[in-house]
């Protein structure tokens, strides 16, 4: 981790954003795409779209494993040292009490009944709704904001992290944000932060409940260092902060009586996890997809055109199989789950199929 400097050392310092477009530019000069590069190391290709643009710093070791691998001679790694990894990321005006706030607390307890918590958002997730939010000429960009809500998961997203407790309507789990490929990356990424981090628990508010919910709105509430409670919630435009004994009470004794009729943990990851697969099993309308994916074809065929198809490895971290047209490559693709892509193929390898 790079250490502390001065306010005179820091304006020497490279900023996240100048890293990412370094990393960006080394790699394309050593013509490599980004999926090329994700297995080698490996990891997922997304992951590395996350370093290049800013939303999530890399470790060292994988910084120094990008260097060997595009021959760079430890350029990348030297300027690791010297990006200001440290530096205080903007929040509108009336949400950075809340966040100053959230940075301390030891524990959080929050329901949500519109859109998965923004400690649990993915980053193609929480750019899909900050793009349809309010934005300002003078303020920061959708990039910035994105980073910024990315920033606050940090401290959450370690073993020995705070404990978050999260309530989520079911009703969420089903609302299209952003498309079906967002929604099945925003899924899979809950699945692996509850198998991560124990310190994370996340339940669902099934739709059965009815008028037994807790609450017609979703809030937040936090225990800080000294022992004191805070009540957060959220309007149109503003953030609500209270900590009058009588409403902590009130909706502490609503949240522990909505966390005993939700589902448990287990059983909530598994639902998540057939909302996903469902979502999954439908994706031959999956549109559009990325634009940057690198296609192949069998190695069995020429180049004289004839019934070929192609895909890509690029969405298999998503467990997806994307199939096109060889002769129509702007043309539609279809997407099937790589279980049953795979049962296909075994099944032709072993003529489980009658001849047409």
């Amino acid at each position: 981790m790079a250490l502390r400097r001065t306010t005179e050392e820091v304006v020497r310092l490279l900023t996240p954003e100048a890293f990412g477009w370094l990393m960006r530019d080394l790699r394309e000069a050593a013509g490599m795409k980004i999926v090329q590069l994700a297995r080698q190391i490996p990891c997922d290709s997304s992951l590395l779209s996350r370093y290049e643009s800013a939303e999530r710093q890399p470790k060292l070791t994988i910084v120094q494993q990008i260097d060997e691998l595009l021959g760079t001679g430890g350029r990348l790694e030297r300027a690791w040292h010297n990006t200001d990894w440290h530096r205080e990321i903007e929040h509108p005006d009336w949400f950075k009490h809340f966040v100053k706030t959230e940075a301390t607390a030891v524990s959080l307890r929050e329901y949500q009944i519109s859109r998965f918590p923004g400690l649990l958002q993915a980053p193609e997730y929480a750019r899909a709704l900050l793009a349809r939010g309010p934005s300002r000429k003078d303020g920061p960009t959708l990039d910035q904001r994105v980073a910024a809500r990315m920033s606050r998961q940090a401290r959450f997203f370690l073993e020995d992290g705070p404990l978050a407790i999260f309530i989520i309507d079911e009703v969420v789990l089903r609302r299209m944000v952003g498309g079906r490929l967002v929604m099945i990356r925003q899924l899979k990424h809950t699945l692996d932060v509850i198998r991560r981090f124990p310190n994370i628990v996340v339940q669902i508010a099934p739709d059965e409940l009815g008028e037994r919910v807790a609450a017609t709105m979703g809030f937040t509430l936090l225990e800080l260092p000294n022992g004191t409670e805070v009540i957060y919630s959220e309007s149109v435009d503003r953030g609500h902060f209270s900590r009058r004994p009588d409403a902590i009470e009130r909706l502490s004794r609503a949240y522990d009586r909505l966390r005993a009729d939700a589902l448990s943990a287990s059983e909530s990851a598994d639902l998540i996890r057939r909302t996903m697969e469902g979502l999954l099993n439908v994706s031959p309308e999956l549109q559009p997809l990325p634009t940057a994916m690198s296609w192949f074809k069998s190695s069995y065929t020429g180049e004289n055109g004839g019934q070929c198809v192609q895909t890509s490895h690029d969405l298999r971290p998503l467990g997806l199989m994307p199939i096109r047209d060889s002769k129509n490559p702007d043309g539609p693709a279809l997407t099937f789950p790589t279980t049953s892509f795979s049962a296909f193929v075994n099944g032709v390898k072993s003529a489980g199929f009658d001849a047409i």
